[in-house]
């Protein structure tokens, strides 16, 4: 790999019941390219993840949510599965935290399930944006454009739909990574 990301930091904001792919395969991407990729939960030790409705592999925490900040990352990203964005949305330290990202303007990726969590913090109005298809329906309530695409990047906002589009979603965050960090230099 280019170690294209050195220097970049990414929060990954999981909880219990996050889809296996849709958190591994990110962080392994983002590492790769060389970002310092941290699993921030409202938990610590290890959280469940799941593979479709099997329970799948444990994934470690790197910071608690109440030690994490906006301001110490580059980017954020929120994996799916239908347990993991629920349980978050109704945390007020993660919708706090996604929506310090919202605000600030830094890239969000969210994948499958994952813009659930955008909705409550305010981040999908005016937004083209696609998910799982389950999801269609609350983020137009929420005023957003749905589309049916593998990755959609609508300014600092990636969305993607599914597991078997995780290969074009993380090549999108990296570029975007790759031009906010070639701005930033310049």
């Amino acid at each position: 790999m280019t170690q294209r990301l050195n220097g970049r930091r990414v929060a990954v904001l999981a909880t219990d019941g996050f889809e296996q792919t849709e958190l591994t395969k990110p962080v392994e991407g983002l590492r790769a390219e060389g970002a310092k990729v941290e699993v921030v939960s409202p938990k610590l030790g290890q959280i469940q993840g799941y593979n479709h409705q099997e329970k799948g592999d444990k994934a470690p925490v790197d910071r608690l949510l109440s030690e994490a900040k906006p301001a110490d990352y580059d980017a954020l990203v929120l994996p799916g599965g239908v347990i993991n964005p629920d349980a978050l949305r109704i945390v007020p330290e993660a919708i706090a935290f996604v929506r310090g990202f919202v605000q600030s303007g830094k890239p969000i990726a969210a994948v499958c399930h994952g813009p659930w969590t955008l909705i409550d913090a305010g981040g999908v109005r005016g937004r083209k944006m696609t998910s799982w298809p389950s999801l269609k329906a609350d983020l137009t309530n929420a005023g957003a454009t749905w589309v049916d695409e593998q990755v959609v990047a609508d300014g600092p906002l990636i969305t993607s739909r599914k597991p078997d589009d995780l290969p074009a979603f993380v090549a999108k965050i990296v570029e975007v990574l790759e031009n906010a960090k070639r701005l930033a230099a310049e």
